[in-house]
């Protein structure tokens, strides 16, 4: 399967109808934009031993992730659907971890592979 195949099996398991859907290209980009900057806060927040906003901006982190999943369109989606759900699925149980051991290194590990995502689909 090509890279281009990949990417619209990609959109279409967020429900986009084609390609060039842009609406939806542009709201899964601006998830992807709000969890990677929260987590850049929580782990400067840690830096500093700010405990409260780290927790915070985790919890942020969190509930985009948890957006990001519950967008998801199986039908349409199928394999690469489920491929991400999984994804998102270790992400948000990485957060719920990093935030009770208070871990910049498993969120830096997170907000990594969310850039990786991130810049995937900002060359559709």
């Amino acid at each position: 399967m090509s890279a281009y195949n990949t990417l619209i099996q990609a959109n279409q398991a967020y429900g986009g109808a084609q390609i060039s859907t842009a609406p939806q290209k542009k709201l899964i980009l601006m998830l992807y934009d709000g969890v990677i900057q929260n987590l850049k806060t929580a782990e400067a927040a840690l830096e500093v031993k700010n405990l409260q906003t780290a927790h915070q901006k985790i919890l942020k982190g969190q509930r985009i992730v948890e957006e990001l999943m519950v967008t998801l369109n199986f039908n349409e989606g199928g394999n690469i659907a489920k491929d991400l759900y999984r994804l998102y699925e270790y992400f948000h149980w990485s957060l719920v971890q990093a935030n009770i051991k208070k871990d910049p290194v498993q969120i830096a590990e997170v907000r990594q592979y969310l850039e990786e995502l991130r810049g995937s689909w900002q060359q559709i």
